[in-house]
């Protein structure tokens, strides 16, 4: 399934930017690009745009203004140079919020949730479809790998880097525990220690404070340990 994207801003190198990094992701396309707007806006009234890139200072219209009026099944990511309009574009449902320049790894968790977001509205009307799995893309080495939640087992902190544990392999990540941490479905993962983020689902056994993942016995921290167990064990 194709990710049909639209560019909205009036700086065409801004435009270019945001195209270069989609041309990353097979999934994504760009359908259109627009420098203001009023001209974007019947294309998108057909509802056939699962993602806008939205700047907000643009002639004729303010993009925040844009968002309050468009079909609501598209997905609004603003791109903006000014950080004082993140409160106020969240009020606005907006799925997240890029401030320029746009690095790529920022712009990767992006991709991320507008992946999951859309598989999710596209699985909402269209349940039979078994393939709307949820995953994550990691950069590893200079590829891009797709890793389903479900084969995650847990992930450890290296300092700069991350060690992503899964049913069919160990992945090196240049990211921190907190952000991937942040990306995973907290219905099934939940952070035990200051080095370790397990699927709860995975864990075989509970022995004193340590927790048995296939082979492996990870610690759970001090900080941590009443409310990793109880959400592990099932307490209420």
């Amino acid at each position: 399934m194709k990710i049909k994207c639209v560019i909205i801003d009036d700086e065409p190198l801004a435009i270019k930017v945001v195209e270069n990094h989609l041309k990353e992701f097979q999934n994504f396309e760009v359908i259109e690009t627009f420098n203001n707007p009023i001209e974007a806006l019947s294309l998108l009234e057909k509802g056939n745009v699962d993602a806008l890139f939205l700047d907000i200072n643009m002639p004729k219209m303010n993009g925040l203004d844009f968002a309050e009026i468009i079909n609501s099944k598209t997905n609004v990511i603003i791109t903006s140079a000014y950080r004082e309009y993140a409160v106020e574009s969240f009020d606005l449902n907006v799925l997240d919020y890029l401030v320029k320049p746009i690095p790529f790894n920022r712009f990767l968790k992006t991709i991320n949730k507008i992946t999951q977001q859309v598989y999710l509205q596209k699985g909402i009307q269209k349940e039979e479809d078994s393939s709307n799995e949820s995953f994550i893309f990691l950069k590893v080495d200079k590829k891009l790998i797709k890793i389903k939640f479900e084969d995650i087992l847990y992930v450890e902190s290296l300092k700069d880097y991350i060690k992503v544990f899964t049913t069919s392999g160990n992945y090196l990540v240049h990211k921190s525990l907190t952000s991937m941490t942040e990306e995973l479905p907290d219905s099934n993962f939940i952070r035990i220690h200051r080095s370790y983020t397990i699927a709860i689902d995975k864990v075989k056994s509970v022995e004193g404070n340590l927790v048995e993942i296939a082979t492996t016995k990870i610690p759970i921290g001090r900080k941590y340990v009443n409310h990793a167990k109880r959400i592990i064990l099932n307490i209420d």
